[in-house]
């Protein structure tokens, strides 16, 4: 998918405060950050943030961290920040593949995965964010009872997810094919993505894995 070009969306990564521009400095210091020690979750593709942003209003005992590798998509997340900014949320213009460079071992209680790129070619299986590849990145992170929470709307890449778990020496605790007719969807906040696709009636798939 070709993204739409924003004008000065790089200008405001570089000067929001709402930006940490150096995360590496940070790892193993994150509570020190928010000078807190509460837990820490983070979501791996914030999009344009009305995801994390909800949570943070909704947990302020939470820290949240959103990554985000595209500055036309950061800025909308930034832009609500700066509307009604929140102590404990922040972001990253980082791609993925760095998270163990920015955060220590078990520093991270969870990780939410909403609508990752599918990369649906084969040989780019490596590149999705559920893939055997990722976990092992992930399993440096969380704490012994973390976890992972993946929502998606592609069912290939759900089917390949439960299999990457499986394969990798997870445990999916709770799934569903419909998450609007499930139990798991009390409390569910959806990203703009979610509302968009959910008002036309196609089913989203959801799972929770531990180790």
């Amino acid at each position: 998918m070709r993204l739409r070009h924003v004008k000065g969306a790089e200008e405001m990564m570089e000067t929001s405060e709402f930006i940490e521009k150096d995360p590496e400095q940070w790892k193993e210091r994150w509570n020190e950050f928010f000078q807190n020690e509460n837990p820490i979750h983070l979501e791996i593709g914030t999009g344009k943030g009305k995801f994390i942003t909800t949570l943070a209003q909704q947990n302020p005992d939470i820290n949240y961290i959103g990554i985000e590798k595209f500055s036309s998509v950061l800025v909308r997340a930034l832009e609500k920040q700066q509307e009604n900014p929140l102590p404990n949320l922040i972001f990253l213009r980082e791609d993925a593949n760095r998270i163990t460079e920015f955060f220590g071992k078990e520093e991270v209680s969870r990780i939410y995965l909403n609508f990752s790129d599918p990369w649906p070619k084969d040989r780019h299986a490596k590149r999705r964010l559920t893939s055997i590849e990722y976990l092992k990145r992930y399993n440096e992170i969380l704490k012994a009872d973390g976890d992972i929470q993946f929502k998606t709307d592609n069912l290939p890449l759900f089917t390949f997810s439960l299999e990457q778990i499986e394969g990798a020496g997870w445990k999916v605790v709770d799934k569903t094919f419909d998450l609007k007719h499930s139990k798991i969807a009390e409390g569910n906040v959806m990203t703009e993505y979610e509302e968009r696709f959910s008002a036309k009636g196609n089913p989203i798939c959801k799972l929770i894995a531990v180790r």
